[in-house]
């Protein structure tokens, strides 16, 4: 009897778990079909309501004359100055509208030209309600300078007479994403801020050789402070000026699409820098408009401004901003960062996020950040139903990446935020005998069944100064004594080469459905990421990348580049990054061998750090005959070749495993390798 009781309460709990869920999904869904409505009836739709940039900002007519437009719902008056007036800051006021618009119409010059030419400087003149006269860049300036030894930005009147013309369609989305995430000013080997053209000259190709579908390219949104690693931003329309013009990166992203290669922005929506001068802060006066006002409206951890994502205008600006990138400049869509602080009021701060779905489903919830989510997403998949969006969400937030018709929230993929902590936390904590292979294949395998993940084994967090990369945690100081051919291996250099690419081919083979390497990371660049700061004499020694150590046959950094070539070529020849997930069918913890199955590929890693296996058996679902198909051990990996390629494995209908057929394999201590059934057609 008591048992029958506590079963129904179990199935009684169990039940109003999921009717809560499942009342905050319709909830959700109710509010974004709500403002999507809104829009339409007030604004004609969503495709109009996000063409703000039409209008707002300083435009040229068609009859040569100006048309300007700014939001300042706080401000007593709005005026126009520059260098085209000789800086009075009275001469051109704009008329006031409703719901706190403000315009401006300045006829062009009697012989039809333009009164304010390109490259002109202007500033927005406010005067507040308190009597102060404020000078302001537009929210909706394209283009901003910093010149000479000036700490704050100008805003120049970006108008050319030729823009540059698109030559190569977008490339279709890829049935594998392989992420090469890159920041376009440290993409030189000298020490300076590198240029969108070097970028294009030097990078691309280096970024197509190695395999790579996909740049995810960071610090484009311009942010007055390079050591932000471009999170702080000043100016959302316009492409940081510190690498070059507009047109040079429209020619970036065309090149790239000439190459088969698409290109997402990483996007800052979740926060704004402080600057007032040369930012969004206190742009009328007061300190809401764009912001929420009070505590409400600052993240204390990152010292930044947060969104009203609730205010009519802000949708305006926000939804226009993504439009903006992907129509002006091409690009194919979007990892959106900071998603965890938008989503909670709490920001994650504090915040261990075990799972439990009392989690997500809350007061605690920003509902008003998620819906404005939900809205670029079906956005830019209106748009461009082949464009990517990609969440950086450490909370593990439900239906994320759900459809919005499922009250989702409409994103491609997340990041496996999970795996690169696990890396390090090896490296740091455990001997490799120690490595626990169950708790490995747990964390590369933790994700909702049909959730797409991007899996990373390190990204720029673990570049930064302050942390160390995959390659450093191995390594160390011997990369800079020890990587030359002409030395005999160390035990450190040895087994820091072969477990880099282990480590990054089982994160690719099995810990989601897309794969992102940050730049250089992938040879294992022997620096971190430090930008110049004064903490470091504003030295740009450390805020580069060295990709000519690659190409320098005395230097073992070509082996790791090697591999990871290759490794994404064979991704894009068998596609396990778009086929199911695996079937794990062995994660021994006294052997330390782990084997799966995907895409027709049987992997097999051993991780003991000395044990070999002769004859070993691992299970497989598929009869037939099996060839070598990538072995980390292979000389030009800088491994010790102790496979013979020519080998033929052949399965034999004797369960192993839970799989119906197995076959006897040599697997050399610390060796990753990939064999593929020969008898399977192509």
């Amino acid at each position: 009897m008591g048992g029958s009781l506590a079963n129904e309460n179990i199935q009684e709990k169990a039940f109003a778990v999921l009717f809560l869920r499942h009342y905050w999904f319709i909830l959700r869904y109710k509010q974004f079909s709500q403002i999507l409505n809104n829009i339409g009836e007030n604004e004609g739709g969503i495709d109009k309501f996000s063409r703000g940039y039409e209008s707002f900002g300083v435009h040229r007519c068609a009859d040569g004359g100006l048309y300007c437009k700014e939001w300042a719902p706080g401000a007593e008056g709005v005026f126009l100055t520059g260098d085209f007036n000789g800086w009075n800051p009275f001469s051109y006021p704009y008329k006031k509208l409703d719901y706190g618009k403000w315009e401006l119409y300045i006829p062009p010059k009697q012989n039809k030209s333009v009164l304010v030419p390109h490259g002109s400087k202007l500033k927005v003149v406010i005067t507040s309600k308190s009597g102060e006269i404020l000078y302001r860049i537009s929210p909706w300036a394209k283009y901003v300078v910093r010149e000479g030894a000036n700490v704050n930005y100008d805003w120049l009147h970006w108008d050319p007479e030729h823009s540059y013309e698109f030559k190569h369609s977008r490339p279709k989305k890829p049935r594998s994403l392989r992420i090469y995430e890159s920041h376009v000013g440290i993409s030189s080997h000298e020490g300076k801020v590198a240029s969108y053209k070097h970028f294009t000259c030097n990078v691309l190709p280096r970024i197509k050789d190695l395999g790579y579908n996909c740049i995810q390219l960071m610090a484009i949104m311009e942010h007055a402070y390079y050591a932000s690693f471009g999170y702080q931003i000043t100016s959302f329309f316009a492409a940081s000026s510190r690498y070059g013009t507009p047109e040079e990166l429209k020619e970036l992203v065309d090149t790239a699409h000439s190459m088969g290669i698409i290109v997402l922005l990483d996007v800052v929506h979740s926060h704004a820098s402080k600057n007032s001068a040369d930012g969004l802060n206190m742009f009328d006066g007061t300190d809401s408009c764009y912001f929420h006002s009070g505590p409400r409206g600052t993240h204390d951890l990152w010292d930044s401004r947060l969104f009203a994502y609730s205010s009519w205008e802000v949708l305006r600006f926000l939804l226009s901003n993504i439009r903006w990138w992907l129509e002006e400049y091409h690009f194919d869509g979007f990892r959106f960062d900071g998603v965890t602080s938008m989503l909670y009021h709490h920001h994650g701060m504090g915040q261990g996020f075990s799972g439990d779905y009392s989690e997500y489903f809350g007061l605690q919830v920003d509902e008003d950040a998620l819906t404005y989510l939900m809205l670029a997403n079906h956005l830019v998949h209106t748009l461009y139903p082949d464009s990517i969006t990609i969440a950086e969400d450490v909370s593990g937030m439900p239906a994320l990446c759900s459809p919005i018709s499922q009250g989702g929230g409409g994103f491609d993929y997340r990041l496996a935020m999970a795996i690169p902590d696990k890396w390090i936390q090896l490296l740091k904590e455990f001997k490799d005998e120690d490595w626990n292979m169950g708790d490995i294949v747990y964390t590369l395998t933790n994700r909702r069944y049909l959730e797409k993940c991007i899996a990373y084994a390190e990204s720029h967090d673990q570049a930064l100064v302050g942390d160390k990369t995959v390659a450093f945690w191995l390594m160390d100081a011997e990369m800079y004594t020890n990587m030359s051919v002409l030395s005999p291996f160390t035990p450190v250099i040895d087994r820091g080469i072969q477990l880099h690419k282990m480590i990054r081919l089982i994160t690719h083979g099995l810990g989601g459905e897309g794969y992102l390497n940050f730049m250089g990371n992938e040879f294992g660049h022997p620096e971190w990421l430090d930008f110049p700061r004064k903490g470091n004499n504003e030295s740009y020694h450390y805020a580069r990348r060295q990709f000519h150590l690659t190409d320098d046959d005395l230097l073992r950094y070509k082996f790791l580049n090697n591999f990871d070539r290759d490794m994404n070529r064979l991704e894009e020849r068998c596609g396990w990054l778009s086929a199911p997930q695996a079937y794990v069918s062995e994660k021994h913890e006294g052997n330390k061998i782990i084997a799966f199955e995907r895409a027709g590929l049987l992997f097999i890693f051993n991780f003991h750090p000395s044990k070999s296996y002769t004859d070993y058996r691992v299970g497989t679902a598929l009869p037939g005959k099996f060839k070598i198909v990538l072995d980390s051990d292979a000389a030009e990996y800088g491994g010790h070749q102790r496979l013979d390629h020519s080998t033929d494995f052949f399965s034999e209908a004797f369960e192993h495993n839970g799989r119906p057929y197995s076959l006897l394999v040599y697997i050399p201590s610390r060796v990753a390798l990939i064999l593929q059934n020969v008898d399977l057609p192509n």
